[in-house]
């Protein structure tokens, strides 16, 4: 039975993670921080979950593939945003032993992957490395800027929000 148990708690984080990254993707969305020429997403951030649970796999790429399918992005960018997403999150749980440079992989696998979507995508006019530049910058403030805060004040609380 505590395995059942353990699996079920898994389930839960995951689907409530993936479920916070979609509200606050929406929440980036309707005040058009997500759409300039710095992409900013609250939802970013969570990618530090994966610090304290194995479930934030999961659930942040999950909930980057519901957010762009739900925001009517194409094709192409819900598969590589959310594979982007994936492979940073691999990446970060890779390091979790080193926080503070543990969200590097996360932000690498989004400036890296999304600025070709971006270009071939949604045909932008900019220069490819204009692109990169800006998607960086979004990245690093969204992973960093509120990604590491974020962690601060759960770290605080780990032992009882993640057991």
């Amino acid at each position: 039975m505590q395995k059942n148990k353990k699996h079920v708690r898994f389930l839960c984080e995951a689907a409530l993670i993936a479920a916070i990254y979609v509200i606050l993707t929406y929440f980036c969305a309707a005040v058009g921080m997500s759409s300039g020429a710095i992409q900013l997403r609250f939802s970013e951030a969570l990618c530090i979950f994966g610090l304290f649970t194995p479930a934030a796999l999961p659930g942040v790429a999950l909930g980057c593939f519901m957010a762009n399918l739900l925001t009517g992005c194409a094709l192409w960018d819900i598969v590589f945003g959310s594979l982007a997403s994936l492979i940073g999150m691999i990446g970060l749980v890779a390091l979790k032993k080193f926080p503070y440079i543990a969200p590097v992989p996360y932000a690498l696998a989004n400036m890296i992957i999304v600025p070709f979507v971006v270009k071939l995508v949604y045909a932008a006019p900019e220069a490819l490395p204009l692109i990169f530049l800006t998607v960086g910058i979004g990245e690093i403030i969204s992973v960093f800027g509120f990604g590491i805060p974020l962690y601060l004040v759960l770290k605080k609380h780990k032992n009882t929000i993640f057991k």
